[in-house]
């Protein structure tokens, strides 16, 4: 599962000085959850999803994930994970099996489970069709499909989303929307971000809330909806918004407890 407490990360700014992009963020991730990190660019989302996957080291605060702690034992850490983004580049020169192969290789995957592993993705994703496809010859579908591939290749427990849909056409987002469903069926932790409210409808058994780097609110949204009387997750994410931009203080908006049941 994950775990994150209090966590903090602030940049130093030498115009501005420190300058905070996550401040005192805390929540958690069960198997067989898909937790919905809601919130505008620039949020905060990323910097928070670099922390879980070892890419930033916290200022302070705790996140644990597949029980390592990401400062302790970052390597834990990325032995257990998957991390798909939509900023992600396909190797131009590598085909599709090229390159999951290579991920796989990394993770430290023997020849004979690896191709296994690989002919039971490419038969889930239906990727035979362009397994011998070079990254630069890709479509935009087909290099979405091969960053999951390479994300799940060593089926880690945890996987972690950074707006996976972004610029992808309806089509192709659906069949991605599809997948994460059937990955979270299998029991898997995921962290989906996204400033997709129909995207968070369809997938998330719970929501996390970020604006301006704070934590606004977490909880399932039947629980949130009902807690801040708001009638859907749009009208609830501009409410909070809206509580925040209007001044009041930061300790009236009613964060849900870290452990907030669905």
């Amino acid at each position: 599962m994950i775990q994150v407490e209090r966590l903090c990360k602030r940049f130093l700014d030498y115009e501005r000085g420190w300058k905070s992009a996550v401040e005192d963020v805390s929540f958690d991730c069960r198997p067989g959850e898909i937790l919905g990190l809601l919130g505008p660019n620039g949020a905060g989302k990323t910097t928070t999803l670099r922390i879980l996957s070892t890419v930033l080291r916290p200022t302070s605060g705790r996140a644990i994930v597949a029980g390592h702690d990401v400062v302790v034992d970052p390597q834990g850490v990325r032995a257990n994970i998957g991390y798909m983004s939509a900023s992600t580049g396909i190797y131009d020169r590598m085909t599709a099996w090229e390159l999951v192969e290579y991920f796989g290789r990394l993770y430290g995957m023997g020849r004979g489970p690896l191709r296994e592993r690989m002919e039971t993705i490419f038969d889930w994703l239906k990727m035979n069709d362009f397994r011998d496809v070079l990254g630069s010859k890709m479509s935009t579908g087909m290099k979405q499909k091969a960053s999951i591939a390479r994300t799940i290749v060593h089926d880690p427990p945890v996987l972690i989303f950074d707006e996976p849909t972004s610029g992808l056409d309806v089509l192709v987002a659906r069949a991605v929307l599809q997948k994460i469903l059937e990955l979270r069926d299998l029991g898997k932790t995921i962290v989906f971000s996204t400033h997709s409210m129909h995207e968070v409808e369809k997938l998330c058994s719970k929501v996390a809330v970020i604006y301006k780097g704070r934590l606004r609110a977490t909880g399932s949204p039947g629980r949130l909806l009902e807690e801040f009387d708001q009638p859907d997750l749009e009208e609830l994410f501009f409410y909070l918004v809206e509580r925040v931009d209007s001044g009041r203080d930061v300790a009236e908006a009613r964060v849900g407890p870290v452990n907030a049941n669905p």
